[in-house]
């Protein structure tokens, strides 16, 4: 049904004739002095002409008032689905991560540089979650709040670079972190993914103290570990091949997920990571009843619009009449 959210705008309906009123026009002789005494000025008439355009005139300001009333067609309320999921990404950003041992679209890329792509499209599938993002390295940072804003989550994974945190592992303080923003939310609705591809080697709270804080406080924790298992790297006698992923603990991992209900992913290619995000997206959601909005449609262009017009219209210049001179 049609609407208008500012009605006090029509206050000002008898402006110009007030201002008409207040500010009376001068007589000829009085607004202009003449040089020569036998000069007069007449008096313009008023004909039909001027009261068609008084009534333009008129229109344009009643319809210019309409628009800035700003008139709105509301629909019937509408119940916002949200999934009732609390869902914190913890991303590693080490040394490591800069390791060009991942494939994407047939081109060598970094560990990071996979994560970025493949991450930011599970982050925009996540649609009816809440989201938040930790970055770690040598310490671990809340970088976005739970919010239900993916595209902020998103820019902020995309704006991050390795070693912004440092070029160590503090695994266990990333997930004391998510804990500690998780911790006061429905048990059913906290969840954890917890992406790295090295071994704890820094921060102040052990990788399985925190899983088990994870698990009392009801916290799931999903871990991917990244990378290659083999990588061909250049030496004296042409190449020769190595795992770059020696460091990769995945027991710790696997234990992180076993204690909290999760599940663990190993990914040495992209293609497995895409996968590993696939089954995390797959968790089956809780729908729950949000606030009831009503969608809003701003008509104000069709008034302003017509107002232009009749505006227009009125301000035609009259035609000049011809005069014979004798």
């Amino acid at each position: 049904m049609p609407e208008l959210a500012w009605p006090w705008v029509f206050a000002l309906l008898p402006l110009p004739w007030l201002v008409r009123r207040w500010l009376r026009v001068a007589a000829p002789g009085v607004a202009l002095h003449l040089p020569h005494p036998g000069l007069h000025l007449d008096a313009a008439e008023r004909g039909r002409s001027s009261g068609w355009r008084s009534w333009l005139l008129a229109l344009a300001w009643l319809l210019l008032l309409v628009a800035a009333a700003r008139p709105q067609w509301v629909g019937p309320p509408q119940a916002q689905q949200h999934s009732g999921r609390a869902l914190m990404l913890a991303v590693d950003l080490s040394g490591s991560m800069r390791t060009d041992d991942m494939q994407l679209a047939g081109r060598p890329v970094s560990r990071f540089g996979a994560v970025e792509a493949i991450a930011g499209d599970f982050i925009a599938r996540r649609s009816g979650d809440e989201m938040g993002l930790i970055l770690f390295g040598s310490r671990a940072f809340l970088v976005t709040p739970l919010t239900y804003d993916l595209d902020a989550v998103r820019a902020q994974l995309q704006g991050a670079s390795v070693g912004l945190a440092g070029t160590e592992t503090a695994i266990g303080d990333a997930i004391a972190v998510a804990v500690k923003r998780l911790a006061g939310l429905p048990e059913q609705a906290r969840v954890v993914v917890l992406l790295t591809d090295g071994v704890n080697n820094a921060g102040s709270i052990a990788p399985l103290d925190a899983a088990h804080a994870a698990k009392a406080a009801g916290v799931r924790i999903y871990t991917i570990g990244i990378g290659a298992t083999e990588m061909r790297i250049p030496d004296l006698f042409g190449s020769h091949t190595v795992n770059p992923s020696a460091d990769l603990d995945e027991g710790m991992l696997r234990s992180i997920a076993s204690q909290t209900g999760g599940h663990y992913f190993r990914a040495t290619d992209s293609s497995q990571l895409a996968d590993a995000y696939r089954a995390i997206d797959a968790l089956e959601p809780m729908p729950q009843q949000g606030p009831a909005l009503r969608p809003r449609h701003e008509l104000f262009r069709w008034p302003l619009a017509l107002a232009a017009l009749a505006w227009m219209v009125a301000m035609v210049p009259r035609p000049r009449r011809r005069e014979a001179w004798a």
